[in-house]
């Protein structure tokens, strides 16, 4: 099976759950989902060359494609979610109109409260 193209992700590897994150998913993810991870605590200047702002970074995970098209919040987890056939399902329930936006909300809020616990924000 041919390695799918790689997908960038934007991620605060300062964030202990982040990482923990990061690790699951590499666990679960098959060799074939090739993701490429970039701290953007030390890759201020990258973010910027790509457009995006190192605070909105903190605040949001952020994917890159292999077309260069970007994505946050959200669609960025539903899109590494569509990656992995386990998580596909997930990703189905994610993106459904009544849900998405909920958890989009719970998700800020919890971005916040984790920022303002670390001193970061």
């Amino acid at each position: 099976m041919p390695e799918e193209p790689t997908l960038r992700v934007y991620y605060d590897a300062v964030c202990p759950k982040c990482r923990r994150d990061r690790r699951r998913y590499e666990r679960i993810a098959s060799e074939a989902s090739a993701v490429e991870w970039v701290d953007v605590t030390a890759n201020q200047a990258r973010l910027r060359e790509r457009g995006i702002d190192p605070n909105d970074a903190l605040h949001s995970l952020h994917v890159e494609d292999e077309h260069g098209r970007l994505c946050d919040g959200l669609d960025a987890y539903i899109l590494l979610m569509r990656r992995v056939p386990r998580l596909r399902p997930l990703a189905w329930l994610v993106g459904l109109p009544p849900i998405k936006p909920v958890l989009a909300v719970a998700y800020r809020h919890w971005v916040r409260r984790r920022l303002r616990r670390q001193g970061r924000r």
